[in-house]
């Protein structure tokens, strides 16, 4: 028997880098062009929208939020006054549109981008020929103060990304790669010894969230499914999310509701038609850890 679920919110276009933050989960809903929010009450707000899509959230120490601009390739910071800035320029390191993000406990953030325009070849040659054949992409670290360098190179799609509870390990999800692989983080940000955390086709991994048990929750772009998966690749549990699962994230009072981010389809020309999107959620056992 599955593991019940239920709808908290619809009537979104394609939810992403959902984040627990001050009671309240908040997401990107990126072709509406807004960051929302929405509490277990379920009553969705828009908490600001921008003149692009937006995509990874995080927050600085100050309290300053930070804000993925996924086609102009920059990351905005918001003031807690709501002014907004520009952070960082990634132009120089992101092949294509930005995507997700996650931020340390300093302010670092570590940055994906897609390398290349996914859509456009998903169209032309469909989901197996471009998991079989991509240009990779290199994964951006921005410093606290906008300073951006390169972090990673030949990554296949660097995606959702999370940084165990010791700050000492960024796990990150290679979309096109099916796996999750880990990096050991100096005390500057830089990366080494990066090696495969867990294969995961056939599963292709999207957002992900680390739990207290040190197992991760992966959300399943190409299918109706948000897995928990353990480090050498084991499946301990499926979720059937009835629509592909693009994020999720735990948070909640105690950590343990599971938020999945469900969308019918991806493309831009589907998706931004009408908002179709939903959040599902789960009480799980194994609690939030780490960042985001």
């Amino acid at each position: 028997m599955g593991r019940t679920t239920r709808v908290l919110a619809g009537g979104i276009y394609f939810g992403e880098a959902p984040r627990w933050h001050e009671g309240r989960l908040w997401f990107s809903d990126f072709y509406a062009h807004a960051v929302k929010s929405v509490s277990l009450a379920g009553d969705v707000r828009t908490e600001f929208e921008l003149d692009d899509r937006s995509s990874g959230l995080g927050w600085m120490p100050d309290g300053a939020m930070l804000i993925v601009s996924m086609t102009k390739r920059q990351v905005l910071r918001r003031a807690r006054d709501g002014k907004m800035s520009l952070h960082a320029n990634l132009k120089d390191i992101a092949g294509f549109h930005c995507n997700d993000m996650v931020v340390d406990s300093v302010g670092r953030a570590y940055v994906g981008n897609f390398g290349f325009d996914l859509d456009a070849e998903l169209v032309a040659r469909g989901a197996e020929s471009v998991i079989a054949d991509h240009p990779k992409a290199k994964l951006a670290c921005i410093a606290p103060d906008g300073s951006v360098r390169v972090a990673a190179e030949g990554m296949r799609f660097p995606n959702g990304s999370v940084i165990t509870p010791d700050g000492k390990t960024l796990i990150l999800g290679e979309t096109l790669g099916l796996c999750l692989t880990a990096f050991d983080i100096a005390a500057d940000g830089a990366l080494s010894n990066r090696r495969l955390w867990a294969s995961v086709g056939p599963v292709v991994p999207d957002g992900i969230a680390l739990d207290a048990d040190g197992a991760i929750w992966v959300a399943n772009a190409l299918a109706p499914q948000c897995v928990r998966i353990a480090e050498g690749g084991k499946v301990l549990e499926t979720i059937d999310t009835g629509q592909n699962c693009y994020a999720c994230m735990l948070g909640g009072d105690d950590g343990k509701t599971l938020f999945m981010l469900t969308a019918p389809t991806s493309l831009a020309h589907e998706a931004e038609k009408t908002p179709k999107g939903k959040i599902l959620i789960a009480k799980v056992e194994a609690g939030h850890a780490g960042r985001p």
